[in-house]
């Protein structure tokens, strides 16, 4: 019998379509063998009453970025940056992330982004390579396409390195979702000695490039995830018209929605519905768009993404179930497991079934708060 072969007993189960509220399961080389309700058929491992999901998939992750650059025009030894933030996501239950890496120079600090791509994909690669990685890294490039440089970056990283998602993105002031150029205002223009005019001069420039850049860069990424078999995801879609693009488009994914309209037309279509897990937990977007809540109880909201904190997505999920009547447990975990999985064709994982992979999470609680306490990817131990 290898490390990958044992039994966790007294277990509270969440299958894909129900709870177990004291269970068992067997693992064996790194697979779930078998399950079953009541006594274990040996010893085991005890976990003490305490709740067993799947491994959380995460789809859209931008918390690299913080490990690699924490302050403005600083940049982190890349390696150490990818293994702090590879223990992050593992203690925080997610045993397959794909890694959102920025494409496009769209700001003063990134300025070097070809540049830091690459770097990030180098040290990823060199720490998977080594087997020192907790979490099975997957590649998302997010690509802002009303850059100059977004397509030499994309076709310059798919000749180095395999990518496994590609969302397009505009950030650009009176799209998607800044519309309404107050709302950009509050979100980027943070520095008080920034003037009005300087303000508006930047409006312009940003204007100026999406009216040259994004259609054809739109088309084009389309192609080069064609190309690369990757899976596409819209991103920030307003309106039904967006939803008609990424429709014609072959977009699987819509990431965060800013309106009811647009989610409601994207889940129509079968295009699975991300939001926000920080959304979720604080009980509204931070930028003044659609509530996850609001699309949870019409209906429309699939898939969960932690976004820019690690720890929400566990915490959004189990909180679901407290807040909309139409989730039971087994459904919202549902929305941080199986249903990313699907989405992005990874059969082998996402619920707690015989033949899957023995990505597990052991969940306490500290009053109502879920709290980590082990998890395995494939059987192994990582947190």
């Amino acid at each position: 019998m290898s490390d990958r072969d044992f039994v966790l007993r007294n277990a509270r189960l969440v299958l894909a379509d129900r709870v177990i509220e004291r269970g068992w399961l067997a693992v064996a080389d790194g697979r779930i063998a078998e399950l079953g309700e009541g006594a274990a058929p040996e010893p085991g491992i005890d976990v003490a009453g305490n709740t067993l999901i799947p491994g959380l998939i995460e789809l859209h992750t931008d918390h690299l970025e913080s490990h690699f650059a924490p302050r403005p025009h600083v940049r982190w030894h890349a390696l150490s940056a990818v293994m702090a933030y590879d223990a992050q996501i593992a203690a925080a239950g997610i045993t397959t992330v794909f890694d959102s890496l920025r494409v496009g120079s769209d700001d003063a600090d990134n300025r070097d982004a070809g540049k830091d791509l690459v770097t990030l994909a180098n040290a990823i690669s060199a720490a998977r390579e080594t087997g020192h990685l907790r979490a099975e890294h997957l590649t998302h490039l997010r690509c802002e396409i009303a850059t100059p440089d977004v397509l030499e970056q994309a076709e310059d990283y798919a000749a180095r390195f395999p990518i496994d998602l590609i969302s397009l993105m505009d950030h650009t002031p009176g799209q998607r979702q800044f519309r309404d150029l107050e709302t950009w205002r509050r979100f980027y223009v943070r520095d008080t000695r920034v003037s009005e005019a300087e303000v508006d001069a930047f409006i312009r420039e940003r204007l100026d490039l999406h009216s040259r850049y994004a259609q054809k860069h739109r088309h084009k990424l389309v192609a080069l995830a064609n190309r690369s078999g990757a899976i596409l995801a819209s991103h920030d879609d307003a309106t039904e018209a967006h939803v008609g693009e990424a429709i014609e488009f072959g977009v699987a994914v819509a990431e965060f929605p800013t309106t009811i309209e647009a989610a409601r037309a994207s889940h129509a279509a079968g295009i699975q519905v991300m939001m926000g897990a920080p959304n979720v937990v604080r009980g509204g977007s931070h930028s003044g768009n659609v509530a996850a809540e609001e699309l949870a109880r019409e209906g429309v909201l699939d898939i969960l993404s932690s976004d820019y904190v690690p720890a929400s997505l566990l915490l959004a999920a189990f909180e679901l179930p407290r807040r909309v009547k139409s989730f039971d447990l087994a459904s919202a975990i549902r929305t941080v497991t199986s249903a990313p999985a699907e989405a992005t064709g990874l059969a082998d994982r996402g619920s707690i079934a015989p033949g899957k992979r023995a990505d597990l999470v052991r969940v306490a609680f500290a009053a109502d708060t879920p709290i980590v306490r082990q998890v395995w990817r494939e059987g192994v131990r990582v947190a």
